[in-house]
Order: structure tokens, then sequence, then C-alpha cells
């Protein structure tokens, strides 16, 4: 089945992820022209993000049901005429309502492309390849935050608002027509079985995925190593850099290129790793946040401005956790069945995002409330100080400990439900690298 054709499939659907990458990156790009453009406070700037992350989870379930229903092509190609709109209304906006309109365009355009090329990615591969292909959809979709890093902030700084975002929606447009002209749903004679006649029949289906506790430590994987990256590239990471740190505005866009070149080089060994070490995903997923929560803590912890050398380590940190975060996909994967794949991706995909907007919204609210309480005891105003961010950014650790939490329990429940049905149990980790590490050495000696 991993034909030429399916290769070509694909490319295409990674290349239409990269694109809506582009799309959702490129308002945190934006973010203090946004800020000079319409004169908001951090909490209503934080809105162009918010709204559209929140658009983007909440059409994550109703996405993955249609999915199944009726194709991942017929949604994509909704879905990047929606992004079009929506960066069309963003250039030509007079205000900050309209702008938000635009984000919500583009949030509900770019909900649907990342499942859908999961799905088709299913349906036309096989084997232990998929788990590896699933990352490099991640990977080749964050290079879309190089797009926003660097050509869509030079145009933005040297052309202008509108230019900038017109000259992504012209991105969009190329997208549009390579999925109209080479994608379909399926191989020619696939066995994967009929989609679901009614949509009593889907919801039923998705029912079912929703109480696998696979699918929920899928989705509690993803909400956990996702949301840092995405709160720091979308929205915070460039007020940030450029207010709190000092660095110029170009170099501080160019510097979130360092998490999209980590991913590039983590997400193949993750993938890798996955598919050698299937029972040992969910170790994975934990040493990734710890690692996260390690550096995050020497950030907010450092005395004084912290060096250009910690700020790098932050985002190599950081860029780990979105290829992390692709781990969540294969929970999905290996606990349900093709045909309600695809909403078993929608929940899961809910999971960062979910996080993302949460974390967004109460570090925006947390820096207005500083401001405020500075302003008030008289001193100046100083709505992005160093020390603000410390406290705001400290909002994280509240968030995602919720989510490991609740990642334990569903792992436990997972492995309770494997050894039912299948007689599998998950020796400890110690055992299980002992034992690798026994099959090598006889080969080797061999």
């Amino acid at each position: 089945m991993n034909s030429r054709r399916s290769w070509f499939v694909f490319g295409i659907g990674a290349f239409a992820y990269l694109v809506a990458v582009m799309q959702r990156t490129s308002i945190g790009v934006a973010g203090v022209s946004a800020t000079e453009r319409f004169h908001v406070s951090a909490s209503v700037l934080s809105s162009l993000a918010v709204v559209q992350l929140i658009v983007y989870a909440a059409m994550q379930i109703p996405v993955g049901v249609l999915i199944d229903r009726i194709g991942s092509r017929r949604l994509m190609l909704t879905g990047t005429a929606l992004m079009v709109a929506g960066q069309i209304a963003v250039a030509f906006a007079p205000s900050i309502a309209v702008a938000i309109l635009g984000r919500i365009l583009v949030g509900a355009g770019d909900a649907t492309v990342f499942t859908s090329v999961m799905r088709l990615t299913n349906s036309w591969f096989r084997g232990r390849i998929v788990p590896q292909l699933s990352q490099w959809i991640g990977n080749i979709g964050q290079l879309g935050q190089v797009l926003s890093a660097i050509p869509f902030a030079l145009i933005l700084h040297q052309a202008g608002w509108t230019t900038a975002f017109l000259s992504a929606a012209s991105l969009s447009v190329l997208a549009l027509i390579a999925i109209a002209v080479a994608v379909s749903d399926r191989p020619v004679g696939s066995t994967e079985g009929p989609r679901p006649a009614t949509w009593s029949e889907s919801l039923r289906q998705l029912r079912v995925s929703l109480a696998r506790p696979g699918t929920q430590l899928g989705f509690w994987s993803h909400f956990v190593t996702q949301s840092s990256g995405t709160v720091f590239s979308l929205m915070w990471g460039l007020p940030f850099m450029v207010f709190a740190l000092g660095i110029d505005p170009a170099e501080a866009a160019a510097l979130l290129i360092v998490s999209v070149v980590t991913g590039l080089i983590a997400g193949p060994v993750l993938g890798l790793l996955t598919a050698r070490f299937p029972l040992r995903r969910s170790n994975l997923v934990l040493g990734i946040v710890g690692m996260m929560g390690v550096v995050w803590a020497v950030v907010l912890l450092w005395p004084g401005v912290p060096p250009a050398w910690l700020l790098v380590v932050l985002l190599i940190a950081i860029g780990i956790g979105g290829p992390g975060s692709v781990i969540g996909f294969d929970f999905a994967r290996t606990s349900n069945p093709l045909h309600s794949l695809g909403s078993a991706n929608g929940i899961v995909n809910v999971g960062g995002f979910l996080a993302s907007f949460v974390m967004m919204f109460l570090i925006g609210v947390a820096l207005d409330l500083q401001n405020g309480a500075r302003v008030a005891a008289g001193g100046a105003p100083d709505l992005y100080a160093l020390d603000a961010f410390r406290w705001a950014f400290a909002i994280q650790y509240v968030i995602v400990g919720v989510g490991v939490a609740l990642l334990v329990r569903a792992r436990r429940r997972t492995r309770r439900r494997m050894q039912e049905d299948e007689g599998i149990e998950v020796a400890p980790i110690w055992v299980s690298l002992s034992d690798a590490w026994r099959r090598r050495s006889g080969r080797e000696t061999r």
C-alpha cells in the first residue's frame, strides 16, 4: 500500500498543514505590530490568539466525526478556504473586533487540516512507518512557523500589515488548489470498511472512542506536552523577548526558529522510539514534561535578565514538546479501529489547545493585574516587565500539573485494560531495558 501515490498524497497533505501552521502562528509574530495598530491591552490582544484557539479546540471533535463520516478531502478544502477568508479579513481589519473575526475563521479552517492529514496517513500507509510519518507531519508543519518568523515577519516590517497578511492568504490559495487536484481519501481497493451510514452511528462511534482509556491517555499526553510551546510561539514569546529581555523584534522572531529546528531533529527520534518501544510511550511523555518544567524553573528563577544561552535552552526544551505531543495520536491509533480514528484523533487534538488557550488568557490577565497594581501604587506603567512575566508564566505549572495527574490516572486504566483484553502486562522500565540490552548483546555475539 505504501506506493508512490501514497507518498504523493502524504506530501500534499503535509504541505497543506505547513501552510495552516503558518496562518496559525502569523498572529504571534505580528503581536507587537497588533499592539501598535489597535492600541489595546494585553488581555484584549491575547484574545486574537485565544479566540482562534478556542474555535480550533472546540471544532476538533466535530471535525473528527466529520472525517469519519465524509472524508478528509472535503474538510481540508473547506478549511483551507476559510483560512483564506480569515487572513484577508485580518489584512484589512480597521479594528480589533474585525481582526478577531478573521482569526476565528483562521481557527475554524486550521482545525480541519491536521487531523485530516493524520487520517489520510493511516488510510494510505500501514505498519511501523505510521508513527514515524505522524512525527514527520508535525515536523513539516512546524516549518510553517519558519515562514511566519522570517518571510512573513520581513514583509510585515517592510511592506506593512495588509500586504503581509494578504501574502499569507495567497499560500493557502496554493494549498487549496493542490488539495483539489491531488488528494483522495483512500487508495483504490481499500479494505478499511464503510463510513458510518448515519449521524447517530457517528456519534455512537465518538462515545465509544471517548470512553477508551487509550484515547484519554492520548488527550492528556497532548495536553501536557504541546501547550507550553504553543503559548510561547503563538502569543507571549515575542513580547517576552522584545520587551522583558530587550531583544530586537527581528532577532526575537528569528529565535523562534530554534524550537522548529529542535522539533525537526527530535521528531524522527521520538517516532523511532515510539515504534520501537510502544509500551514506553507514556514514559517518553512524562520525561519530556519533566524536562520542560526544570528548564522553565531555571529561567523564571534566574536573578536578573536570563542570559541568551538559557533562552536558547528554553526554546530547545519547548521545541521537543511539539513532537512529544504527537505521541498522543499514537495512543489513539493503537486503541481505536481505523473507521473511528478520526473521532479519536479529534479528541486527542483538543488536549494541547485546551491547555494552550487557558494558559494564554490567564497569562494576559496576570500581566494586566500586575500592571494595574503597579500603577495604583504610584509606579510607572510597565505591562511587559520581566518580573510580571515571571509570575505570569508560572501559571503553566498549575495547568500542566493537573494534566500530569490525569495522565497518570489514564495510564493506569489503559494498562489495566491491556492486561484484561490482551494479557499484556507492562513491566518496570528497567526490566524492559535490561531485556533489550541482552537481546542486542546476543545478536552482536552471533
